[in-house]
């Protein structure tokens, strides 16, 4: 991607409007400092300094599409809990727009939390329910994404496969997007790709890629046979697979796979990459770009953010 390429694209990013729809999480941090270990088991003692909170999850997502000026609409479920009203006001604050959450009183909101000393993560909590959403639920859920879907301009599912993303739901989005015309771009978990068919591209890493295929992928030529038949398996759809450091590859139809080297130049924390791989390439792909100049995108934006410590986003001036 040239500059005369890239900052066009860039500058058409405001106007976009993308609906996420997905696991939202509440990312909690406890940030202190550890100067002995506990006389009551072998664990550091943290002192605690400050607390913070931010989005995680498909909320992530949606706050990564508002940190690069594009409007993010999102379609989640939260508990009735301190958590999920706090997710709530840091989506206001961030600027997404959260009508789309439902809210359910028997189900907790999903959250992590973590403790972080001198920059190490020392121990992370999670508090979540990974059981599918009722019908019911996931009826109101789709009604929301109806109403909203033919005001966007794409959709990104983001499925961290806490009950969400059922394969009725991943199947009902990409329909309506495939009918409307509507680019929708999937980052999948767990090994049920089939629920993604249809999809405009879906961005699995190396991990969860082995997963599906139950084999190992090392070398080139691995990875290269892996990334068609996870297109075959999309009926096929295109395939971003991210490999961490060794960056990402392209694989659309039967057009030679693009190898994207990585750019990060200091890694101190992967968590939220995938969120911000997500968002980047949903909005340049709902801007017009080809696959290849929005993962090329992408991938400039996930350098970025794995230099940051935390569930963090990508400023459009960054990028």
């Amino acid at each position: 991607m040239t500059e005369q390429t890239k900052i066009p694209l860039l500058s058409s990013f405001p106007a976009k409007k993308i609906l996420v729809i997905g696991d939202v999480m509440l990312d909690e941090y406890v940030w202190g400092d550890v100067n002995r270990i506990s006389p009551e088991a072998p664990v550091p003692v943290v002192n605690v300094q400050r607390r913070s909170s931010v989005c995680g999850g498909a909320a992530n997502v949606a706050a990564n599409l508002a940190s690069l000026k594009g409007q993010a609409f999102l379609a989640s479920v939260v508990g009735d809990d301190s958590q999920g009203r706090r997710l709530r006001e840091i989506l206001a604050e961030t600027g997404v727009d959260a009508k789309g959450l439902l809210t359910i009183n028997d189900r907790p909101t999903s959250s992590k939390l973590r403790v972080i000393a001198h920059s190490q993560q020392v121990v992370r909590v999670d508090s979540e329910q990974t059981s599918a959403l009722g019908r019911g639920a996931e009826d109101e859920l789709l009604g929301r994404v109806e109403e909203r879907l033919s005001d966007v301009d794409a959709c990104a599912i983001s499925d961290y496969g806490k009950g969400v993303v059922s394969p009725r739901v991943a199947q009902r989005v990409i329909q309506l997007a495939i009918e409307q015309k509507k680019p929708v771009v999937v980052d999948p978990k767990g090994t049920d790709f089939s629920k993604y068919r249809g999809a405009t591209a879906v961005t699995p890493n190396i991990k969860e890629a082995e997963a599906i295929l139950g084999v190992q992928l090392r070398g080139e030529r691995t990875i290269v046979d892996g990334g068609r038949s996870l297109g075959e398996l999309l009926n096929g759809g295109s395939v971003l697979l991210t490999r961490g450091a060794d960056g990402m590859s392209v694989f659309a139809g039967s057009a030679e796979p693009l190898h994207i080297p990585a750019i990060a130049k200091n890694v101190y924390d992967v968590t939220g990459a995938g969120d911000t791989v997500l968002a980047v390439l949903t909005l340049a792909l709902a801007s017009g770009a080809s696959l290849a100049d929005a993962a090329t995108l992408a991938n400039i934006a996930a350098g970025i953010v794995v230099g940051k410590l935390g569930t963090s986003t990508v400023e459009l001036d960054e990028l």
